[in-house]
């Protein structure tokens, strides 16, 4: 028995658990994405990783020139130095976007193979599905630091956090989706019909965040 998810699986499996409740074992074995949600991982995972090499970069001329300032300086408030100098920077002993540029290849690999139509293990996609919550988890850390404690915006960051929301909820979406992850059936519904909600609420949430932390600046 072909115990494989195709191409558009994550919307069969769902329409199955829905009708039929949690998906038995047998069928949890392979699953497979389709070429858009490939797509999806490929890019957020190249907007990440560009982020993570461009502030890797500037990192690295702060540390021979300490007066340098990075491009994306532009005032006050949207300052890449004053994050880049500040101890949060470097949260487990080296610098964060170096652990960007590992994860981040990692998902644009992911996103590639399936392109290539690969299916991947349970355990593969829960291993993915742990590894967004973990960068989504680190990134509301470094959001929170970023406007309460370093007082500074860098737009870099930004980009950041905004590839690893999108591809945090599209994962879990899929594995909802799936019958990947036990879910309620209302939740599986929602998340097939609108996913795209769940980004734009949190990216929407941080913005006004955002908005209301410098709003003097930005009036003024």
């Amino acid at each position: 028995m072909d115990t494989r998810v195709g191409p558009h699986g994550a919307r069969h499996a769902g329409e199955r658990a829905r009708q039929d409740g949690p998906l038995p074992d047998a069928a949890r074995v392979t699953a497979g994405a389709g070429p858009g949600f490939g797509l999806m991982l490929l890019l957020t995972g190249a907007a990440g990783l560009l982020a993570a090499w461009v502030i890797t970069l500037d990192k690295f001329k702060l540390l021979e020139d300490p007066d340098f300032t990075p491009g994306c300086s532009l005032n006050p408030v949207v300052s890449c130095g004053n994050i880049m100098k500040s101890e949060q920077a470097a949260a487990f002993g080296f610098p964060n976007p170096m652990l960007g540029l590992v994860a981040y290849g990692i998902v644009m690999g992911i996103g590639a193979a399936l392109l290539g139509r690969s299916t991947f293990p349970r355990w593969y996609w829960l291993g993915l599905n742990a590894g967004t919550l973990f960068g989504v988890g680190f990134c509301t850390w470094l959001q929170f630091q970023s406007l309460y404690r370093i007082n500074a915006l860098c737009l870099w960051c930004s980009l950041a956090w905004i590839a690893t929301i999108i591809m945090f909820w599209y994962v879990t979406s899929f594995t909802v989706r799936a019958g990947l992850l036990p879910a309620p059936g209302w939740l599986r519904s929602f998340f097939g019909e609108f996913t795209w909600v769940a980004p734009v609420l949190h990216i929407g949430v941080i913005g006004m965040l955002v908005l209301t932390r410098w709003w003097d600046f930005w009036t003024g």
